[in-house]
């Protein structure tokens, strides 16, 4: 088998990179050296436990796909799984980054609601709003990034509602939109601030909680499409059960290559399309 020395090598070079560029690079093997000499003795295993968590966290689910890729090569003796497994690493990169990105536009929405809650209680203790608004965006923390701007704003006489629009830009703080018109509404026109918030909070608590059981109604259609784009992997498993040898033939002949190109492809727009249905009922 031709493609078993590169599978070896393949697997040399990636121990290489790791061992001089993960924790025990030149800097850490200099500091232990440094640490031995200074007689701390062999690292315990409080330190190993350590570097152990470090790695882990450093570890990216993504590269889970070049670690599959690897296995499936020496399994097969073909260098195509670990192709695809390095191909499929900005592609899951980019799904975990939408992933964070919509589980922190949630954390930031609840902040909002926080916020909103914070300083109708601080209104209602007979705080100024300017002050009362400082002291709940203290707790809550519903202004981010954007804190300093718009507390600056509420110290000093400026516009508190363009700031806390401009806040609102960030995904999940469009609750800061309705903020600033209660705000406004009641700097300019004398309307009680408190009771605003209080409908405020509660809208944006009913819109939160009806998106979340819309998101668990969606939650069995998700599972079943990803139950049934793991099916190929399963028959892999079974052919291999029975004797059939899947792998030579997806990895070594032409009707592999062409039913591994056609059922990539069918795989690909299949997830595709049912994830953009889900999200489009989300959106709803």
């Amino acid at each position: 088998m031709p493609e078993a020395p590169m599978t070896t090598a393949a697997v040399c070079a990636g121990a290489a990179i790791w061992l001089l560029s993960g924790p025990y690079s030149g800097a850490r093997r200099a500091q232990l050296l440094l640490a031995g000499a200074a007689g701390s003795g062999p690292p315990s295993w409080q330190d190993l436990a350590g570097e152990l968590r470090r790695v882990r966290g450093r570890w990216r689910p993504e590269w889970w796909a070049p670690v599959a890729g690897l296995a499936l090569a020496v399994l097969g003796a073909s260098v195509l799984p670990v192709v695809a497994g390095v191909a499929g690493v900005p592609l899951l990169r980019r799904l975990r980054r939408a992933r964070e990105a919509r589980r922190a536009g949630e954390r930031r929405g609840d902040a909002v609601i926080a916020l909103c809650a914070a300083l109708a209680g601080e209104v209602r203790a007979g705080r100024q709003p300017g002050e009362a608004l400082q002291r709940a965006a203290r707790d809550s923390g519903g202004l981010g990034a954007a804190q300093a701007t718009v507390l600056a704003a509420a110290r000093f006489g400026g516009d508190v509602p363009r700031a806390l629009a401009a806040a609102a830009r960030r995904p999940g703080a469009d609750g800061l939109l309705g903020l600033a018109a209660c705000w406004r509404v009641a700097v300019d026109q004398g309307a009680g601030l408190a009771a605003g918030l209080d409908r405020l909070e509660g809208a944006l608590r009913a819109e939160r909680d009806q998106r979340a059981d819309l998101r668990a109604q969606l939650a069995g259609a998700r599972s079943t499409a990803v139950m049934l784009a793991g099916l190929p992997v399963l028959g892999l498993a079974l052919g291999t059960a029975l004797g059939a040898d899947p792998l030579r033939v997806l990895l070594h002949t032409g009707a592999g290559w062409g039913c591994l190109l056609v059922g990539g492809v069918l795989e690909g727009l299949g997830m595709w399309w049912a994830m953009r249905i889900v999200r489009g009922a989300e959106e709803v």
